[in-house]
């Protein structure tokens, strides 16, 4: 259970912005700016999505959010590095191994003398482990390519979201004078 004292220490320390004082002596302009209705396009975040998924950072160009897009390409980026890099060598694996099977002792991991420096099951281990890593790379390149389409769909939801100077939720602490006590709130206010 919440302390009461805590409560008061929390609804006090944010009502002091409500409470705050015009220090200028200026009169204040009573604000009178009526709602001016945002135009909502139904396709925007339809739109923004396909444009993601035809070119990764598109959508996020059409929702102007250009700082997004080297993130994308950086992210898309990396792990098609990794993919091909571990593609690169596994291959390189996959032929030393195939070169043993055939008979000849000349591949870049035998090494010198009779002895090899990789054996034919670290080989065949390796190259299960890099089959893997580069299977594993090519699911996170396609979540990655996912999860941009994705963030220009919700980004474009959100251009549209209705944050007005009108929907407010502001705590308040209302003291009462007489017996001076506190009475701790939260208000909801709509402006129409």
């Amino acid at each position: 259970m919440i302390n009461k004292h805590w409560l008061l220490i929390f609804f006090c320390a944010f009502s002091f912005v409500n409470f705050a004082q015009n220090t200028d002596d200026t009169p204040k302009k009573l604000e009178t700016d009526a709602y001016e209705p945002v135009v909502m396009d139904p396709l925007a975040p339809s739109k923004a999505a396909f444009y993601s998924a035809i070119l990764p950072g598109l959508g996020q160009a059409v929702n102007k959010k250009y700082w997004k897009i080297p993130i994308v390409y950086a992210a898309l980026g990396t792990s098609i590095y990794f993919y091909l890099d571990n593609d690169k060598s596994y291959k390189r694996y996959r032929n030393a191994y195939k070169r043993r099977l055939a008979g000849f002792v000349d591949d870049e991991f035998y090494g010198e003398g009779d002895i090899p420096l990789l054996s034919d099951d670290a080989l065949i281990r390796a190259q299960q482990t890099l089959r893997r890593n580069k299977e594993l790379s090519l699911l996170i390149t396609i979540g990655l390519y996912a999860l941009n389409i994705i963030d220009a769909n919700v980004d474009a939801h959100l251009l549209q979201y209705n944050v007005d100077k009108n929907l407010a939720v502001n705590p308040f602490v209302d003291f009462d004078t007489p017996d001076t006590s506190a009475q701790l709130g939260v208000s909801i206010n709509f402006n129409f």
